[in-house]
């Protein structure tokens, strides 16, 4: 099978080919163009070229996109409506009583300040169901529907997010409102909250539908005009889309609800460090940190495998989203990051990026602001010429640190040395996040860095957390357009079932389960998929009685009987002390979500074994370059290598840079490289941080 793994990011746009029979791989980057789909298609067709075969020959297309997350993220959405129930048309606004900052008067709160249907667009009908069974009230008047859609249609809206109270009990009134509204508005997106998050608190299932809405014609004219441009272009294979869960969906799936690619983009990386380290992910806690060109994703991986986002901290750019997502923690830390100083003499690098046009003053296109990359060329931490034929303009990047250095009134070297050290604090800070503050030692992980400028980084982010391993994957410029390949297909069904554990029907449960079990197995027999290719997990989300919050909890079995509650009830116990460091077995639990999560396994990504060279052979120079000595900055001799001439398994002590075509590795002294017989750098620490 040749499949290819497309990730977009703010700067870069990474393309792997990997032909499973031939047992080979290609990789290119290109620079992110004002179209993302004709970029996309460009960079399939070169990637081709490059690999001497015909489009029509590629079998896969899975792609990671941030059209999703970036029509959140810079509040560029649909013109969006929304139905709801009469009395409820201010949910959205209203909110809950926690704020991001609780006692200042002067806060931005997301959902107020940026709504994502404006309030003369949010229309009430007559309509009313009641738990617990969601049981009709007041029927629902198609009339006023019908005449509320019209009046959205007079707006210009694009979307219509349909959400009535308790829905997620019986969704007959919001599928009949759907239809009346497609029939007035033939061409808008319209999605319903039973659809697009079934489970109860209407303040988080009406904003995941409204964020639904406000993404769905702009992640449908992506997908659309991308599809249509693969054809013409002769490009053969299906689309996959890579969801916030860490499993792929099929673009027709993914276009049903477009909320679940909100964090498409990075979920691919945490996958692709974990496949190029192969079973050693197994054996202990892994930290990946992909860094790019505009921003910085951090996942954890533990024993159990990658962590899952608790249901209550899955938010986006401010609103709290109901659907299964990979936590990853991102900041806008990348090697196009800005330095600069505020009004108040503080020094600040990022979230503010110089992209790919102009990019960084090194790069020579025009950009004159001081940026990461810049600090390390004047570090001489980026030699002049890398690997693939890159000149970097030094006396550029000299002149943008200067203007830093000024404003600081201090020397270029310090200068550039204090932008590498916030941009890692940065990074450090959203590390401890992860891990500190969740009783997790981050001195025990792995560190996993990749993307363009994550192995610049990584060893001075280890010592600060006091990490003294750290890996670096065989191709870490397109890291995550491999893991793209490595990727599972993956469904998801979570459902409200609010009921007193001890008082659970076993047999409808058993139903329930069965049922979202066939319907998602369906889908992934649709896809492609064969029975034994096919894995189901059925889980509940359980909490204490009278908790705001629940913990998900995986059952042990298929046959639902008493035994099985009474295990699930100790299971929960025990998850709640091991994370909250307490449990009240005393207490009645209550079951609030039903999770079923259905895995197509598809034809994985292989891991070549690579040969290397001779150590003299790698050697292609030597540089100057700074680094921080208990405290102080100081220029150490270092020798540069071509990383693939470096032999496998010999040691080579720092300080030293490694080049390649897609990155460059930077080894401190008091350090050790090493190159394993997959193509990986292992970074090994000597001391403490200084």
């Amino acid at each position: 099978m040749r499949a290819i793994g497309i990730d977009v990011g703010g700067t870069f746009v990474d393309f792997v080919l990997h032909d499973t029979e031939a047992g080979t791989s290609r990789v290119l980057k290109v620079s992110s163009g004002l179209d993302p789909a004709e970029t996309v298609v460009a960079g399939v067709e070169e990637i081709c070229r490059l690999a001497a075969i015909d489009p029509s020959g590629v079998d896969l297309l899975v792609h990671g996109t941030t059209i999703a997350t970036n029509a959140l993220l810079e509040y560029d959405g649909a013109r969006t409506g929304v139905i709801t129930t009469r009395g409820f048309r201010d949910v959205l606004h209203i909110g809950r009583h926690q704020r991001p900052q609780n006692y200042s008067i002067q806060q931005d709160i997301p959902w107020q300040a940026r709504p994502l249907a404006q309030r003369r667009h949010r229309l009430p009908v007559t309509e009313r169901l009641a738990p617990p069974e969601g049981k009709v009230v007041v029927p629902l008047d198609e009339s006023e529907v019908r005449a509320a859609a019209s009046e959205l249609a007079q707006e210009g809206i694009e979307a219509v997010a349909v959400c009535f109270l308790f829905s997620y009990l019986n969704p007959a009134h919001e599928q009949t409102a759907a239809q009346v509204v497609r029939e007035v508005l033939p061409n808008a997106y319209v999605c319903t909250s039973n659809e697009v998050a079934p489970q109860f608190r209407e303040f988080e299932r009406f904003t995941t539908t409204a964020v639904n809405a406000f993404v769905g014609p702009r992640v449908r004219a992506y997908v659309t005009r991308l599809s249509e441009r693969l054809e013409a272009a002769g490009v053969g294979g299906g689309l996959h889309l890579m969801q916030s869960n860490g499993g792929t969906a099929t673009a027709e799936q993914a276009l049903a609800r477009p909320v679940t690619l909100l964090l498409s983009g990075p979920v691919g990386g945490v996958i692709g460090g974990l496949w190029s380290i192969g079973r050693n992910h197994r054996q202990r806690y892994v930290a990946t940190l992909d860094v790019g060109g505009t921003s910085a994703d951090i996942g954890i991986v533990t024993e159990a495998g990658l962590v899952e986002a608790r249901a209550r901290e899955t938010w986006i750019a401010g609103y709290p989203v109901l659907v299964p997502m990979i936590d990853i923690e991102t900041i806008g830390a990348g090697g196009g990051s800005i330095a600069y100083v505020d009004a108040a003499g503080a020094p600040h690098v990022g979230p503010r990026s110089a992209g790919a046009v102009p990019g960084p003053a090194a790069y020579g296109l025009g950009g004159q602001e001081p940026t990461v990359t810049d600090a390390n060329v004047v570090l001489g931490r980026l030699p002049a010429s890398l690997a693939g034929g890159l000149e970097l303009d030094v006396d550029a990047a000299r002149r943008a640190v200067q203007t830093f250095a000024d404003a600081l009134g201090t020397s270029l070297a310090d200068a550039a040395a204090g932008i590498i050290d916030i941009v890692n604090e940065n990074m450090a800070a959203a590390f401890r996040v992860k891990t500190i503050e969740r009783g997790l030692d981050p001195r025990s992980f792995l560190l996993c860095a990749f993307g363009g400028a994550g192995p610049l980084q990584a060893a001075e982010l280890a010592r600060l957390l006091g990490i003294r391993e750290i890996v670096i994957p065989p191709n870490p410029g397109v890291t995550s357009a491999a893991g793209l390949l490595a990727s599972d297909l993956r469904y998801d069904v979570v459902r409200s079932m609010l009921r007193r554990l001890d008082e659970v029907d076993t047999t409808a449960l058993q139903a329930a389960f069965e049922e979202y079990d066939r319907e998602l197995t369906a889908l992934l027999a649709l896809d492609g998929c064969a029975p034994e290719e096919i894995d189901v997990i059925w889980a509940t989300d359980l909490r204490y009685r009278g908790q705001g919050y629940e913990l998900t909890i995986p059952l042990d079995a298929r046959a639902l009987d008493g035994a099985t509650l009474s295990r699930l009830r100790a299971a929960f116990d025990a998850e709640h002390r091991a994370e909250f460091g307490h449990d009240f077995p005393d207490y009645d639990a209550e079951l609030v979500n039903l999770r079923v999560t259905a895995v197509g396994k598809v034809a994985g990504l292989d891991r070549v074994p690579v040969s290397g060279g001779a150590l003299d052979d790698a050697r292609t120079g030597e540089v100057a370059v700074s680094f921080r000595s208990d405290g102080a900055l100081a220029t150490c001799v270092s020798a540069v290598y071509d990383r693939e001439l470096l032999p496998v398994g010999m040691l080579v002590s720092g300080p030293a840079i490694v080049t390649q075509v897609d990155s460059t590795t930077l080894v401190p002294p008091d350090a050790t490289c090493e190159r394993d017989q997959l193509g990986n750098l292992w970074i090994r620490l000597t001391r403490n941080p200084s």
